[in-house]
């Protein structure tokens, strides 16, 4: 059986190519996932994707991946910034966690420069636009295929 990597994405990441096209791209969430598919298929995982706008919703599938999942890859928008509550889900988890950002954190407003998620990250990608999912599932199938 293929290992499972876990892609969760946070709030306002459902429009994605409808909101703010300058910052995060005409790139649609449905878009990023076909495509982390056919990826994951090359490297030999699976992916299984979620998209929340509620904090509680992200960490209940934190939570299920301890079962399910072999690593996180989780773009936690704007929760990045405030959720102490999914970085304790993050701690619970074993496997390995990647932190993805489509725009560059760091050179945005100066509230955006800290990410709770980032203390429990093993890797974080910012900056790369929606390329950054593909970076991080190879990243994340590298971890978890040769441990």
């Amino acid at each position: 059986m293929k290992p499972t990597i876990l892609v969760l994405n946070g709030p306002n990441l459902n429009l994605l190519g409808k909101r703010q096209p300058e910052i995060y791209g005409r790139e649609t969430l449905d878009d990023i996932e076909a495509d982390l598919k056919a990826l994951a298929s090359e490297l030999g995982v699976s992916v299984r994707c979620h998209q929340s706008n509620r904090e509680y919703e992200i960490i209940d599938w934190i939570h299920e991946g301890r079962e399910s999942a072999a690593g996180i890859i989780i773009n936690p928008g704007a929760f990045s910034h405030t959720s102490i509550a999914i970085l304790d889900a993050l701690n619970t988890f074993e496997g390995p966690v990647l932190e993805v950002h489509i725009s560059n954190i760091h050179k945005r407003e100066p509230f955006r420069h800290h990410s709770y998620v980032s203390h429990r990250a093993d890797g974080v990608i910012a900056g790369c636009g929606t390329q950054g999912y593909a970076l991080a599932l190879r990243r994340a199938a590298r971890l978890v295929t040769t441990e």
